[in-house]
């Protein structure tokens, strides 16, 4: 049994399919800068930079892959073209590893944590309440009882978009009038969750904050609620990032990690662009791992991140 066999082909398949648009992207771009080299040189790693720089892998993370490329070749002496796919490929790999990013075979939460508390942060627009759907899905398909917080409370829409994923999935929802105290609506699922003895809950957070200090006050104030009721929660402060908004992630990851604790990220809409390669930059720049990826809008298409295998359906086996 291969150390990756756990992942499975239908997840690999999701996987490839997710990716292809950012795999023909790199890889036509990649054949072009190689094209008629029969060795990787100055020129070709120039080359290779404007191709990881347009592929939205961000300007410090490339470099990074090019000084560790540059090291490589140096300590072999002569790389050929047909050797870079591979090399690539593995210091790609060996990054995402040095950024704490685990491969997980799937959902599942540490002993010992019960409930488990996942506070949820990103814009407006990036598919924040969908991912907190389907991974409510997910957790409930591996076991868990799950409750959802619909402590977004400036937008109608997110709270009954909230409630529609709670019904299709099976999982109760918490939630208030509109423009109640977030923070109360938080307080509330979990003294519910807690005395039902659930395994997770899932709290939305409003998106459309003004700026830094009005969203970092907000977050603090949830936080130190929650803390009431759990005096370790959230245990996970989830990020959402659009990954087809390229280096705007980037900006709005710099915004929320500045505003709060952010220790995991998710990273959707990947199926629609050819920007994938954003995966990689902001795990590297930001330290956090990446934890989960969307692939599609079926229920089934978010995934675990496992960092093998992406790497794999970027560049081959």
């Amino acid at each position: 049994m291969g150390i990756f066999s756990f992942f499975s082909k239908e997840k690999k398949e999701t996987l490839d399919k997710g990716l292809s648009k950012t795999k023909e992207n790199v890889f036509s771009k990649l054949t072009r800068a190689i094209a008629g080299k029969s060795k990787v040189d100055d020129d070709m790693l120039d080359d290779l930079e404007e191709v990881l720089i347009t592929s939205d892998v961000g300007v410090d993370t490339t470099l990074k892959i090019i000084k560790r490329i540059e090291e490589r070749v140096e300590r072999d002496k002569y790389v050929t073209t047909d050797e870079l796919t591979t090399i690539l490929r593995d210091e790609i790999a060996s990054l995402l590893a040095e950024n704490n990013t685990v491969d997980t075979e799937g959902f599942d939460t540490p002993a010992g944590k019960k409930p488990y508390v996942i506070m949820v942060v990103g814009v407006n627009g990036v598919g924040k309440t969908t991912t907190i759907g389907k991974l409510a899905y997910q957790f409930k398909k591996a076991g868990k009882t799950v409750y959802l917080g619909a402590a977004d409370t400036f937008r109608a829409a997110a709270v009954e978009q909230l409630v529609i994923w709670g019904e299709r999935v099976g999982v109760p929802v918490i939630k208030q009038k509109m423009g109640s105290d977030p923070a109360s609506v938080a307080f509330d699922t979990l003294s519910s969750a807690k005395a039902n003895n659930a395994d997770m809950v899932i709290i939305d957070t409003a998106g459309r904050l003004h700026n830094k200090i009005n969203l970092m006050n907000e977050l603090t104030k949830i936080k130190n609620v929650m803390q009431k009721v759990i005096p370790d929660a959230p245990h996970e402060i989830l990020l959402v990032l659009d990954g087809s908004t390229g280096q705007n992630a980037f900006e709005q990851a710099k915004q929320f990690t500045a505003a709060t604790e952010v220790n995991a990220l998710a990273v959707t809409k990947l199926d629609g662009t050819a920007k994938g390669g954003v995966v990689i930059g902001i795990s590297d720049q930001f330290r956090i791992p990446v934890k989960y990826i969307g692939l599609g809008e079926g229920i089934e298409d978010l995934q675990a991140f496992n960092k093998k295998e992406f790497v794999n359906s970027l560049f081959g086996e």
